[in-house]
């Protein structure tokens, strides 16, 4: 499968971004879709995922309430809906796809296909 996101950009704190992963070869459903980050001189972060099997969801704690995933399978695109947005919040954002659909692992080692990221900016 090859992942392609985009909707990334510069905002202000408190805005909304809406960035979006479309997956060609498979459908989304078929996959484990995650959501992960990283900042400058950091290390890549879980942000969330969405399970194929189910649609069953997870977020990290910091996220939570202001991250939403969903997706749409007739478009084979996963979207991550970022809100309220804080100047940590910035980052490359990348999407990727695990085979396992019952998959609840937060670990980027279990997700073997990644996207080329969206940078999305976020000013005080």
């Amino acid at each position: 499968v090859q992942l392609v996101e985009s909707g990334g950009g510069s905002v202000q704190a408190g805005g909304t971004l809406t960035i979006s992963c479309v997956a060609s070869g498979r459908t989304v459903s078929s996959y484990s879709m995650g959501w992960f980050r990283q900042a400058p001189g950091k290390e890549r972060q879980f942000v969330s995922m969405i399970r194929g099997g189910d649609g069953w969801s997870d977020s990290e704690d910091s996220v939570k309430g202001r991250f939403t995933i969903s997706r749409d399978n007739a478009k084979n695109t996963v979207y991550l809906e970022v809100s309220s947005l804080k100047p940590e919040d910035t980052a490359v954002y990348y999407c990727a796809a695990n085979r396992n659909t019952w998959s609840t692992s937060r670990s980027g080692a279990v997700y073997g296909y990644w996207g080329q990221g969206t940078q999305v900016t976020v000013a005080s």
